[in-house]
């Protein structure tokens, strides 16, 4: 654990935020949770107060302002979160992300951050009186689009676009493989967060085999790997209300059969 660099800057950031009537709390989530964090990790903090600030990302800027040196700060919708503002902190250089919610919003939650500063003890009170729920994939959601998505990839590379191609292999990483791998090997589905440490060897060696070259034979022999992982994980994890779209599956997989020939 090496909490040494963000330290001085959580200390500051607690001292500031109790000094406002409007503040409960501040937690911290994260590699913190697990005591992952090293010098390479950013800084995922909660911010809990009575006002919703993240209706208006001017007042989130000027919270932030308060708590060190901004090089740059935008909101995360990106990410899927406006809540969140991605802050680039410097002296020392520090990636900080902001999470502005109110104690309502704190119930519903993904995990349970550290708390290291709150009024009254009321966002210990949230944690102990409810559950944290980490989403988890649709296995439905994912069977009934991974065909269409392969016969996708299969036409940019019959076409020739290559950079098309090799980046939605790395969406397929990402949005399927990534996270059912994940979920195998007793992990929470994080894409392909940290793969390199959290999957069995063999299983890493697996994903590994989905990233294709910049070229047509290749970028074909990554997306079979892809198909082969897919249906490999299928079977361990989907169970029988899962509708497999057997016909698509077929189709799709006789036509990256043609392209294969034609290259």
């Amino acid at each position: 654990m090496q909490h040494a660099i963000f330290q001085p800057f959580v200390n500051n950031a607690i001292a500031v935020l109790r000094k406002s009537t409007d503040m409960i709390g501040l937690a911290i989530a994260g590699s913190w949770i697990t005591n992952e964090t090293d010098s390479y990790s950013d800084l995922d903090l909660v911010l809990v107060s009575t006002t919703k600030l993240s209706d208006d990302p001017m007042q989130m800027k000027a919270v932030a302002d308060q708590l060190g040196t901004i090089l740059s700060a935008f909101t995360g919708e990106h990410v899927g979160d406006s809540r969140v503002l991605i802050c680039l902190y410097t002296n020392p250089l520090l990636h900080v992300d902001i999470k502005f919610i109110t104690l309502d919003e704190f119930y519903h939650r993904v995990e349970n951050p550290i708390v290291v500063w709150e009024r009254d003890n009321q966002l210990t009170t949230v944690i102990e009186k409810t559950q944290a729920a980490w989403p988890y994939p649709d296995y439905q959601w994912i069977e009934d689009r991974f065909w269409v998505w392969i016969h996708y990839a299969t036409l940019k590379i019959g076409r020739g676009e290559l950079f098309e191609a090799f980046d939605f292999l790395g969406f397929l990483r990402m949005v399927v493989l990534g996270p059912l791998l994940h979920i195998k090997n007793g992990n929470q589905p994080r894409g392909v967060r940290k793969v390199e440490a959290k999957l069995a060897p063999e299983d890493f060696t697996e994903l590994t085999q989905t990233v294709g070259q910049m070229n047509k034979i290749s970028l074909v022999a990554a997306l079979w790997k892809s198909i082969e992982l897919y249906e490999d994980l299928r079977k361990h994890l989907f169970n029988s209300t899962i509708q497999l779209k057997v016909e698509a599956q077929e189709a799709v997989k006789a036509y990256l059969q043609e392209i294969e020939k034609n290259i």
